[in-house]
């Protein structure tokens, strides 16, 4: 007889969990030094994303590795939220990543990244909801699959994506809210620009950011998205969908001639990226079911070569 996942024992659904992640995910039975606690962050910044490693070429070379720390934070978050590919088993997964976070702030944590990180959170006074909201989200993921109104994805993307731009900011040394403010902007454009150019990525693992207020007025039905289909309606609401994007995109812009030259870099390569992809998706006329939009080498280049060049000047 095949079990439930309420019949499961909580220890198997864990254990079933950490199995469908990277072996060295796991969380040890005895801290590593913090030299290598920092090794281990750094690789994982470097290998995992390649977008990173490209910004991190405009850092401050004695913020690196406190940006690495946070980053492996925010991937393997991440990763238990989305790759695990059993809700219960994800849920548990980030019980024990919570806990471990909670001791980061009071105790002796075990896994390489907070023993890591726990040094950067000390030198830049970071609160622990900067890093508990991001787990709100990939909580969240695990049984809210629908958003009836943009106003719900937006509230999606306050936990998923803007608690990034804030640890970036602290990191910079900025606390106000004013800049935080600009950063959620961007932050949640670049989460849309993603949402919008995934469209069937996302549905392949059931779940569709789109509003579903916005599928209606548009008369695109959740068949349209299943089988791919790129109805006039479809790319009309597509259109419509960029065009917020974008918007969220300027009202962050204004961000760049508010922080140090070096994070003004990372801040509008990011962004003109995102505006890339929103670019990549109205080049396709819109149609992004079947057929994921995404930027070529050669803009990818000559937007890594504007970055650098506003370093030199």
């Amino acid at each position: 007889m095949t079990q439930t996942a309420a019949q499961i024992p909580p220890a198997s659904i864990t254990a079933l969990g950490w199995a469908r992640l990277p072996a060295a995910y796991a969380i040890p039975e005895k801290p590593p030094s913090l030299a290598e606690a920092q090794q281990y962050c750094a690789h994982l910044a470097r290998s995992h994303y390649e977008n990173f490693s490209v910004a991190s070429w405009f850092l401050p070379r004695n913020l690196r590795q406190d940006f690495f720390n946070v980053y492996a934070y925010c991937r393997i978050s991440d990763d238990l939220g989305d790759e695990v590919g059993h809700a219960s088993a994800s849920l548990a997964l980030l019980d024990q990543w919570q806990a471990e976070l909670d001791t980061c702030y009071v105790g002796n944590p075990r896994h390489p990244v907070f023993v890591a990180l726990k040094e950067t959170i000390h030198k830049f006074a970071i609160p622990r909801y900067e890093f508990s909201d991001l787990l709100i989200a990939f909580r969240q993921d695990q049984t809210v699959t629908r958003f009836e109104t943009f106003k719900d994805v937006l509230a999606y993307c306050h936990y998923s994506a803007n608690p990034v731009g804030h640890l970036v900011l602290y990191l910079c040394g900025y606390k106000d809210s004013e800049r935080q403010r600009l950063s959620d902007y961007t932050c949640t454009a670049l989460q849309l620009a993603n949402f919008w150019q995934d469209v069937t990525v996302d549905y392949a693992k059931g779940r569709i950011y789109l509003p579903l207020e916005d599928l209606r007025r548009f008369s695109v039905s959740e068949e349209d998205i299943r089988q791919k289909r790129n109805t006039p309606g479809f790319c009309e609401m597509m259109k419509f969908e960029v065009g917020r994007a974008r918007e969220w995109f300027h009202r962050g812009l204004p961000l760049v001639k508010q922080v140090a030259r070096e994070l003004a870099i990372d801040i509008e390569l990011f962004s003109r990226g995102g505006l890339e992809i929103l670019n990549a998706i109205e080049r396709q006329n819109f149609a992004v079911l079947g057929r994921r939009p995404a930027i070529s080498r050669s803009r990818k280049l000559r937007l890594v070569a504007r970055a650098a060049l506003g370093k030199l000047l």
